[in-house]
């Protein structure tokens, strides 16, 4: 039976995923106690160790090259390897320049892992039930989160754990899971060997437009739905906890289902669904005066992530099975390039009114919404978008 697991492909996606939101978990949601109560940051080194940690998401496309000389497979353990160390010690160099160099080693872990990981997906997944394989996948992350927090709960609280011993525990768990999956599982051979260069095509353009507005919508909900709560609602950190909490239960639950929805309807639907309910959620979000609503659309903004499984499998049906690996990085340069500018130009319109911020929001939902009317009810390569002309290579 255990010898069997390590020839599924499907376990070790499990194992890629499962391991990289366990120590980015922990590395997040200690990260900014860390950084004042024991490195002694300010708000501008905080924001600067921000930027470092988003270079290297900014920068995934550089994966292509990497897989010049390596495979696929190692690249994702090698990956791990960083990512765990980076996490692990991230309390033994507390200084400003340690946690600089941590970051961005434990980032450049993270990012790639997850660059990775996707073009394994939907390389290996039958396009069929993708979308149900890539639900319970995600309610698997979610039920790490949970984990995640319920055990650096008991360290800290009922047995005062210093960071640096949670960070190392966290962090060397991953990079001893990325030595075990070295060794354990069977390295699977490409079904279609990859391009090694970086790919953009004209058939692929409402996905690279599309995972450019997922990218902003989700600064606006990680950066500035959270500070609504704490800054407007005065939400205090046992508050914000409960509100993770339901999420990853909600998520565990429903991620499944939606993936069976998805299959079910299609991407088209799926998407649709999700674009109307973030302009109702960003809308609500620069009106909303009362706590108890607010957490609400905390929640249904949370559950929305989910959906974002039709935009991957939507790619999937529509691509070119080579150009999978090259277009999964330059997707996550996409993806990232509102990292780079967006919280800053909101942030300076935050301090006018908070409510342009979401309108703002609401009108990125807009445009994803009115291009979701492109996406063909049976998309397939050929078959990218509604529109009348097709690209040839």
């Amino acid at each position: 039976m255990l010898k069997n697991l390590f020839k599924s492909r499907v376990a070790l996606l499990y194992v890629l995923s499962i391991s990289m939101i366990f120590s980015f978990s922990a590395w997040m949601s200690l990260l900014n106690n860390f950084a004042v109560e024991i490195g002694n940051f300010n708000g501008s080194q905080i924001g600067f160790l921000q930027s470092i940690r988003e270079i290297p998401g900014f920068l995934s496309f550089g994966v292509i090259f990497v897989l010049i000389f390596v495979s696929q497979q190692r690249l994702a353990y090698i990956s791990m390897l960083l990512l765990g160390a980076g996490v692990a010690f991230t309390g033994v160099f507390p200084s400003t320049t340690g946690l600089y160099i941590t970051t961005f080693i434990m980032s450049i872990g993270f990012h790639y892992l997850a660059t990775i990981n996707q073009s394994l997906s939907l390389q290996w997944l039958d396009k069929k039930t993708a979308p149900v394989t890539l639900g319970k996948i995600t309610a698997a992350n979610s039920f790490t989160k949970m984990l995640v927090f319920i055990l650096i709960f008991f360290m800290m609280k009922n047995y005062s754990i210093e960071y640096k011993s949670v960070y190392f525990i966290f962090g060397g768990i991953t990079f001893v899971l990325g030595i075990l999956s070295w060794i354990l599982f069977e390295h699977f051979k490409d079904d279609v060997p990859q391009e090694n260069k970086l790919v953009f095509k004209k058939e692929y353009w409402l996905f690279y437009v599309l995972t450019f507005f997922a990218g902003a919508r989700r600064q606006i909900f990680i950066v500035f739905a959270t500070f609504l709560l704490v800054e407007k609602f005065g939400v205090h950190i046992e508050s914000m906890v409960t509100l993770l909490f339901v999420n990853s239960i909600l998520n565990i639950y429903l991620a499944p289902k939606i993936g069976r929805y998805i299959v079910r309807f299609g991407e088209r639907l799926a998407l649709r669904i999700e674009y109307i309910g973030l302009i109702f959620i960003f809308t609500s979000y620069a009106f909303v005066s009362n706590v108890h609503i607010a957490y609400l659309l905390y929640i249904f903004d949370h559950l929305l992530f989910s959906m974002a499984i039709a935009l991957k499998t939507y790619f999937q049906k529509i691509a070119n099975p080579k150009d999978l690996a090259s277009v999964s990085a330059v997707s996550f340069t996409i993806n990232h390039i509102a990292a780079v500018f967006l919280p800053v130009v909101l942030g300076i319109l935050w301090l006018k009114s908070s409510s342009i911020v979401f309108i703002i929001g609401t009108l990125i939902a807009v445009c994803s919404f009115g291009l979701s009317f492109l996406i063909p009810k049976n998309p397939g390569i050929g078959n990218e978008t509604t529109l009348k002309k097709h690209y040839q290579n």
